[in-house]
């Protein structure tokens, strides 16, 4: 399987997802995550930790071509901001698009714009994700839900915990960290992992 995870603003949890979902994709099958990022922030988070602290194999985007063929699954983490161009061959060039989102209105009101563009091009190979979101106020998340209600929407939602930055600190997935609300950061990717699947 090929998953792209793409997001038109920063601090919206795209690398995040991009790890995670590796993470659970390696459980299936050797796993290959290409770092199309500028800010290599999958690299550096994978450079941070001691040996080998992912159950995959990082590589820059110019190396993906060589390695691709060996990996089962393959997740890219692309630069923030496509334009049509970009968009139009990430749609077309990948199994699943995920767009994640924090469930802001800002967030997703250019988040709409982007889907807008998507069925203009005709893509129906996409997901929204939304990340970031805080255990209260509840009523963002579902505004957020009721905003995005015609389009295609994981029902699980990445909540905003901070062991996701202990792990970005650390080098290591979220369920290696030691924090007690890593299991319920985990099971959160693990859920979105499964909607993939099934």
């Amino acid at each position: 399987m090929l998953i792209t995870v793409a997001g038109f603003k920063g601090g919206i949890g795209k690398t995040t997802t991009a790890v995670h979902l590796a993470c659970y994709l390696s459980g299936l099958g050797k796993t290959l995550l290409v770092d199309g990022d500028p800010n290599r922030s999958a690299t550096g988070w994978s450079k941070r930790g001691e040996g080998d602290s992912f159950p995959f194999k990082v590589v820059d985007l110019m190396q993906a071509a060589l390695y691709s063929p060996k990996y089962e699954h393959i997740v890219i983490d692309t630069a923030a901001r496509p334009d049509r161009d970009e968009l139009e061959a990430l749609a077309d060039g990948c199994d699943l698009l995920i767009l994640p989102t924090t469930p802001d209105a800002l967030a997703v009101d250019a988040l709409l714009q982007t889907v807008d563009l998507l069925q203009t091009l005709e893509s129906d190979r996409y997901r929204i994700l939304l990340t970031m979101v805080h255990p209260k106020p509840v009523k963002m998340a579902e505004q957020a839900r009721e905003a995005l209600s015609e389009v295609p929407l994981f029902d699980t939602e990445i909540r905003r915990l901070i062991a996701y930055e202990k792990a970005a600190l650390m080098g290591v997935p979220v369920y290696e960290v030691k924090d007690r609300k890593a299991k319920i950061a985990w099971n959160d990717y693990e859920q979105v992992g499964k909607e993939i699947m099934s």
